[in-house]
Parts: structure tokens; C-alpha cells; sequence
């Protein structure tokens, strides 16, 4: 049961990974604004714990031969047919919730930079320095 979680888990994060890379990129295409750069990542990552959510809730129902976590299983660790249609889901789910936990937090350090930046004035500051109007 430890190998397929920690599949479950390899599986997940490249995931989460892969969001994080595409949240960052965004991020950085807003980097002229600092409130607005946080603004879209909490929004981003709160997307993304959704889609965690989304997926936790679906690994129930799944083909458990068809997840990235059963291919990534060596052949030795994997359960009896019987018992591996349980126990896929069950990990699955443990990492989708464990990963959307953390995704949730991050969102929530995000959003609380972007309203710290917005009270301290230091947005405005940022235009006014620039030239903007």
C-alpha cells in the first residue's frame, strides 16, 4: 500500500507541478503590477484546488487501469484485480485531497498579499513612480 501511495503522490504533484508552472508564467506576465500579479494567482491556484476537488471526487468511479498511478506502479506492487479497484481509489483520493489542501493555502498566502499590497498603498506608489496614469 506505501508504493501505490507514494505513486499516487508522484502522480499528483507532477500534476500540481505542471498548474504551478502555467500559474507562474501568468504571474510573471503581471509582474508589472504586484497586486494584480497575486490577485491572479490566488485566483489561479484556487482553479486548480477545484480541479483537485473535482478529481478527488471522480477517482471513485475511475478505471484504475487507466490512471498515471497504476502505470507508474512496478508490476510487483500492484494489488489482486479484486482489491485494486478500492485501494486505487482510496489513494487517489487521499493525494487529491492532501494536494488541494496545500494548493488551498497557497491561494490563501496569495490573496492576503495582493489585499496587503492593496492597503499599504504600495500599487499606487508603483504607478505613480512609473508614470502611469
Amino acid at each position: 500500500m506505501e508504493e501505490m501511495r507514494k505513486a499516487a503522490f508522484t502522480s499528483v504533484a507532477r500534476g500540481c507541478g505542471f498548474a504551478l508552472l502555467g500559474i507562474l508564467c501568468v504571474m510573471v506576465g503581471f509582474s508589472f503590477n504586484p497586486r494584480l500579479m497575486f490577485q491572479s494567482g490566488g485566483t489561479l491556484t484556487l482553479m486548480t484546488v477545484l480541479v483537485l476537488i473535482m478529481k478527488a471526487r471522480r477517482a471513485l468511479s475511475s478505471d484504475y487501469k487507466h490512471t498515471e498511478m497504476w502505470l507508474i506502479l512496478p508490476e510487483n506492487f500492484r494489488p489482486p484485480e479484486r482489491y485494486a479497484r478500492w485501494a486505487t481509489a482510496t489513494v487517489m483520493r487521499d493525494a487529491y485531497f492532501t494536494f488541494a489542501q496545500y494548493t488551498a493555502l497557497i491561494s490563501i498566502a496569495m490573496w492576503l498579499m495582493a489585499l496587503v499590497i492593496g492597503l499599504s498603498g504600495l500599487a499606487s506608489a508603483y504607478w505613480t513612480f512609473q508614470g502611469a496614469p
